[in-house]
């Protein structure tokens, strides 16, 4: 397993992320404890929940393996997120000082910890004024109820305002990013993953698999069954995956990863979130295994190294398709210019 700084803060964590939202839901406690159990003992040091998965329950289970494994939990970096609605009220949700003020101290108590290592803004919110937020952060950074905060969801302008206002404020800044990003998904790289890079902030790639897509469970003549993270509707995973020609692009990048994944004689999957681990900015790629064999392959590319040609192959085959300005080659090379000067 590899280690890495959490984004722009002095912490370390594995470069693996064992994701929980299956706790309590897919995967029972039995089964969610025995994942953390083989996570750990393949060198991962990183757990990310979310209070609202399972409306709460996956911080629970999480928080009663950590009272059942001591010695673990001295080593193991826990981060949860708050943002979505935990109750029926119009102060349930968002990312108000009134309702972060709740929703932290029920992490806290549901985890069974005195600090949460990163705190994560799960999503932006409209409603507050994001000076409001960063300010409980920061006060809940002095109160020692987390060490660290970051963000999930979040845009190119709302993260560069934010680093911004904590700049001018002198108050702490984010460390971290939570976005949805893999081989199908790369959209990001336009203007979030330039964002995050001027101000340090490392990402957590969430759904590096892209929802099953690029394990090669779905084949081009077969029509999707059971749930995923992108939902039932099979045009859903294909369609959400670029403007134009969307289906042809999914087909192409899984052919793609499937030629690679048979030519180094590992999984797909394996070959997918190793792509995405050596991507610029990223901190630590989360896993969503539901079993333990579906752990143990995604385990599998932590030391997965990508030769270079194939590495090239993939993002070729995944480039983003869009149109030549702002972001395509015209766009782009308005933007820069040759040392030398010239024509």
């Amino acid at each position: 397993m590899q280690y890495r700084k959490l984004g722009n803060s002095g912490a370390v964590i594995s470069a693996q992320t064992l994701g929980t939202m299956t706790f309590g839901a897919e995967a029972d406690e039995a089964t969610s404890f025995a994942l953390m159990d083989d996570y750990v003992a393949a060198g991962g040091n990183f757990l990310d929940t979310a209070d609202v998965y399972s409306a709460g329950k996956s911080e629970e289970i999480v928080g009663r393996w950590l009272k059942a494994r001591p010695e673990a939990a001295r080593e193991v970096l826990v981060t949860t997120k708050a943002r979505f609605p935990m109750g029926k009220g119009p102060n349930d949700l968002g990312l108000s000082r009134r309702h972060l003020g709740v929703a932290l101290d029920d992490s806290l108590r549901r985890l069974g910890v005195e600090q949460i290592d990163l705190y994560q803004m799960h999503a932006f919110d409209a409603l507050t004024p994001l000076e409001e937020t960063l300010r409980f952060l920061d006060d809940a950074i002095r109160n020692g109820k987390i060490a660290y905060y970051g963000f999930s969801n979040f845009i190119g302008w709302q993260i560069t305002k934010a680093v911004f206002l904590a700049r001018m404020g002198n108050l702490a800044p984010p460390v971290t990013l939570q976005p949805h990003y893999n081989l199908l998904v790369r959209d990001i790289e336009h203007e979030i993953v330039p964002a995050c890079a001027d101000a340090g902030i490392g990402l957590l790639p969430w759904s590096p698999l892209g929802g099953g897509w690029l394990t090669g469970k779905y084949r081009r003549d077969q029509m999707p069954t059971g749930a995923t993270r992108l939902g039932e509707n099979p045009n859903r995973g294909q369609e959400s995956y670029g403007p134009r020609n969307a289906q042809e692009r999914t087909w192409r990048i899984i052919g793609t990863l499937e030629a690679a994944a048979k030519e180094l004689g590992v999984s797909m999957a394996q070959v997918a979130l190793a792509w995405v681990a050596d991507r610029p900015t990223v901190t630590s790629v989360i896993l969503g295994a539901r079993t333990r064999e579906q752990l143990a392959d995604n385990l599998g590319a932590a030391d997965l190294v990508l030769p270079d040609e194939i590495r090239t192959r993939l993002t070729e085959a995944s480039a983003p398709e869009v149109a030549d300005y702002p972001y395509g080659k015209g766009g782009v090379d308005q933007r820069h210019r040759k040392v030398e000067g010239g024509r």
